[in-house]
């Protein structure tokens, strides 16, 4: 019994001194697993690069046309020009659309550090969006671009082959 009285008298000792601490203006929250588990999660969510929370499958083509021209270096105007042409009429966006399409994509690629040692982190969040048809696409798109100032550098043949790898395979035939 006197075991059991000081047990009880031990975790009141501490449940008031708790109190008192949080009074006192200590934050004491970080001893709660539940809530750091939470704030754990929301931190891992919020704080990565944007780059790697893109969803759309536009968004993440845009991004990796713009990536492909910008992977040996800046763009020329001829490049710039053919990424708004082909925003128009491969994505159907209007021009002002195209734009502001190409601006964001820039401005997400920035110096492109994270961007080009992982594209394949750029296409997992809309990994399972992409179609068939938007694979073949953008393939087609990507050495389009490539070969638009001549023939593809290396860093932009090594660059598509480390995105095809990473996009989705899709058969034409089913074989067992």
């Amino acid at each position: 019994m006197h075991i059991i009285l000081g047990v009880l008298g031990a975790v009141i000792t501490i449940l008031i001194l708790i109190n008192r601490l949080s009074e006192a203006g200590m934050d004491i929250g970080w001893l709660n697993p539940f809530s750091w588990h939470r704030r754990r999660k929301y931190r891992i969510q919020h704080d990565l690069n944007p780059l790697f929370k893109l969803e759309s499958p536009l968004d993440v083509a845009a991004l990796l046309l713009l990536g492909v021209a910008k992977v040996d270096g800046d763009i020329t105007l001829n490049q710039k020009n053919a990424l708004l042409g082909l925003f128009q009429q491969e994505f159907r966006l209007s021009a002002s659309e195209a734009k502001a399409l190409l601006a964001s994509s820039a401005h997400l690629i920035g110096n492109g550090q994270e961007f080009f040692t992982a594209p394949d982190k750029v296409i997992k969040p809309s990994f399972d969006k992409f179609t068939a048809d938007q694979v073949a696409s953008l393939n087609k798109l990507l050495q389009q671009i490539a070969t638009l100032d001549g023939p593809a550098s290396t860093e932009q043949e090594a660059y598509i082959r480390q995105v095809q790898l990473a996009l989705p395979l899709f058969s034409t035939e089913a074989r067992w």
